[in-house]
């Protein structure tokens, strides 16, 4: 295939990762600091030395020792480590991949160019994104991209080992491959939507419940019933061996992962507020069979939930306001775990506001053109999209980790807003846009009073992280 090297897509690709190469190329030797990244590691070394999908061997227990008691693994213990089914594969082999090529000695430098590779096509992907749900409009594509492209955390996410870096493009190509095939009808665009839709489902399981949206829209929108058949089978054709190896590890049916019930507990927990919350987190640890934390934690989430249901709304509105939170929580954690060291309260303030207006702009944007968007074909996809990749995380969990995934598709709906806006107001005025903008600054207002709220009830936090000691102060995630 042939690059062309003055195309518009290849110089927002080449922003996008030199933006991303410059954090990777200052932490050259910088390690990893969460749990999710140490298990993804973890992962990722036991399938590179082909041990299998085993995690906490004997070399990795002194980051658990704290949690079990010291003859917890006496007995049956394979000193390669426990299989396991609780995080899904995706991420972990694309991990073992890089390691292979790499080696050991590096692994975390070679991890993050290698995502600043895969995370720079975000800006492309968007501009084609833009494009087909707005070909009338070129500028649209060019604010989203560049929008995506510039944007502060996504330029930084590249050093965490985190799902998100594999996750974000295989579920926009995915979805700009849908929209082609939609136009199309040829099998070989339904067969790419599908083998993209199905890596991504092995990356995050929440596409499992995107799919059956992607089927309707190519059946009833599409008019292609081919389609609408294509799409499950080659989703099934990834995610079918991994969910036949978990249902013979555990003796019953596990599909992708086996961490449901471990977040649903934390989900509904009494003193929890639905989000990760460290203590909550640690109540499970001790139970190394999948299959058995899984069960453990969803008996206990059914009795929370019985015990208190008038809870429940109010816990479904903090898990959709912490979905919509702003980007301050990875920056809290490294900065009070003096991962960076002291940084002068002006510049300290300066770095905070660039780590979360840019979100505030963009939601708030995308929020306001609901109302006034045109509903055809390519933007119901979007729309369904959208929904189904959000309500998941209502009813179960939410971090502001997780909006990350729909920033490129926020991106293109406030484009809409910003090129439109002189069309927008003189709607909005007018006797029949006058319930849309209602609705649109009906909407705004929510968003802002979330914020709002949540800076609120972290006053106390926020005056610590901002004080001389706040470098210091050694925030839990």
């Amino acid at each position: 295939m042939r690059i062309d090297f003055k195309s518009i897509t290849f110089r927002l690709y080449l922003l996008a990762f030199f933006l991303r190469l410059i954090p990777v190329l200052l932490t050259i030797d910088f390690g990893i600091g969460l749990d999710d990244m140490f298990q993804y590691d973890m992962l990722a070394r036991s399938l590179a030395s082909g041990q299998g999908y085993r995690w906490y061997g004997e070399e990795d227990l002194a980051l658990i020792e704290r949690y079990f008691p010291a003859d917890f693994f006496e007995g049956e213990y394979d000193p390669r480590g426990v299989l396991t089914s609780f995080r899904p594969p995706g991420y972990p082999f694309f991990l073992s991949m890089v390691y292979l090529v790499s080696g050991l000695e590096k692994r975390f430098f070679a991890a993050r160019l290698v995502q600043a590779f895969v995370g720079a096509l975000l800006a492309p992907l968007t501009y084609s994104l833009a494009r087909r749900l707005f070909p009338e409009k070129e500028k649209i594509a060019r604010f989203a991209s560049v929008a995506v492209a510039v944007y502060p955390m996504l330029a930084v996410y590249s050093l965490g080992l985190a799902t998100e870096n594999t996750f974000m493009p295989l579920l926009l190509g995915g979805t700009v491959a849908l929209l082609k095939a939609g136009e199309t009808h040829r099998t070989r665009d339904y067969v790419l939507a599908g083998v993209l839709f199905g890596m991504a489902a092995l990356t995050r399981s929440v596409v499992s419940v995107v799919l059956p949206f992607t089927m309707v829209w190519a059946w009833v929108y599409a008019r292609d019933k081919k389609g609408a058949l294509i799409l499950p089978i080659c989703v099934l054709l990834f995610t079918g061996p991994w969910a036949l190896r978990n249902s013979l590890l555990h003796g019953s049916f596990y599909y992708v992962e086996s961490a449901l019930g471990y977040d649903l507990h934390m989900g509904y927990h009494p003193e929890s507020t639905g989000t990760f919350q460290y203590g909550i987190s640690l109540e499970l640890m001790p139970y190394m069979d999948d299959a058995e934390r899984d069960e453990v934690g969803m008996e206990m989430a059914l009795g929370f939930i019985r015990d208190d249901p008038g809870r429940v709304p109010y816990l479904m509105a903090r898990k959709l306001g912490y979905f919509f939170s702003l980007e301050r929580r990875a920056l809290s954690y490294f900065y009070t775990n003096n991962i960076v060291g002291y940084i002068p309260q002006p510049w300290f303030t300066f770095i905070f506001l660039l780590f979360t207006l840019p979100f505030v702009i963009i939601a708030s944007s995308a929020a306001f053109a609901l109302p006034f968007l045109p509903w055809r074909k390519e933007t119901v996809l979007v729309g369904m999209l959208m929904f189904a990749y959000i309500t998941p995380h209502i009813f179960i969990l939410a971090e502001p980790r997780f909006h990350l995934a729909m920033l490129p598709f926020f991106a293109v709906l406030a484009g809409y807003t910003w090129v439109n806006r002189r069309d927008i107001w003189v709607r909005a005025v007018s006797h029949k846009g006058r319930l849309a903008f209602v609705i649109a600054s009906l909407l705004v207002a929510l968003l802002a009073l979330n914020w709002a709220l949540e800076l609120w009830r972290d006053a106390d936090n926020l005056a610590i992280l901002f004080g001389p000691q706040g470098n210091v102060a050694h925030f839990p995630y």
